[in-house]
């Protein structure tokens, strides 16, 4: 049988999935944030959704990557799990700056 992680190290050698996958890394990388917040506040996915007054399964649509939240659905998740919100924006590796004057 085969491992859906052997057959993605095989894929990531073929330039279209591995842009389509590259992507999607910020949906990913969201979502799993989403995942640890709410496990490491000991919540399920229907407690977190009552805190914040959705359903159970819009919070599983937001783990699963497939509806990204705005920034108010993100402060309302971080009130509920005790956390702290933090967004910022951070070079891309190898990323050359265009700093401009501001208006």
């Amino acid at each position: 049988m085969t491992k859906i992680s052997d057959l993605h190290q095989e894929w990531m050698h073929d330039s279209e999935y591995r842009e389509a996958y590259d992507a999607l890394e910020e949906e990913f990388s969201i979502a799993a944030l989403l995942i640890e917040t709410r496990a490491r506040a000991g919540l399920t996915q229907a407690e977190l959704a009552q805190r914040i007054n959705t359903t159970q399964s819009m919070i599983a649509r937001l783990e699963s990557g497939h509806v990204m939240p705005t920034t108010r659905t993100l402060e309302k998740i971080a009130k509920a799990t005790g956390s702290r919100l933090k967004i910022s924006f951070e070079p891309r590796f190898g990323a050359h700056s265009t700093s401009s004057s501001p208006r």
